[in-house]
């Protein structure tokens, strides 16, 4: 995977703002990506530095390993989960 399509990802992810969050299939779209997939790859290798906690599955829910850490980074700026899953339609980002 090249350079530039990491930075393209970390960009995206840079922009969404507190309070707000994308799938990684939106972040995929986005950064001009067919694959959510490679977004999730990115962001296992790459994000330490990132607003990495705004990026869920489309479904709103979390990934289980960052569970507990994702859903306080969160609550912190304004978005409740219910049951484990934040509500798409009200927190996601219209650019």
């Amino acid at each position: 995977m090249d350079e530039e399509t990491f930075e393209r990802v970390r960009a995206v992810v840079a922009s969404i703002p507190p309070g707000k969050v994308l799938s990684y299939g939106d972040v995929a779209e986005l950064a001009g990506l067919r694959s959510a997939r490679l977004v999730g790859r990115i962001m296992s290798e790459d994000t330490a530095d990132l607003p990495w906690h705004r990026v869920l599955r489309s479904n709103g829910t979390v990934a289980d390993h960052l569970r507990h850490r994702q859903l306080e980074l969160l609550r912190a700026e304004g978005v409740l989960a219910q049951d484990g899953r934040v509500n798409m339609r009200h927190h996601r980002w219209t650019h």
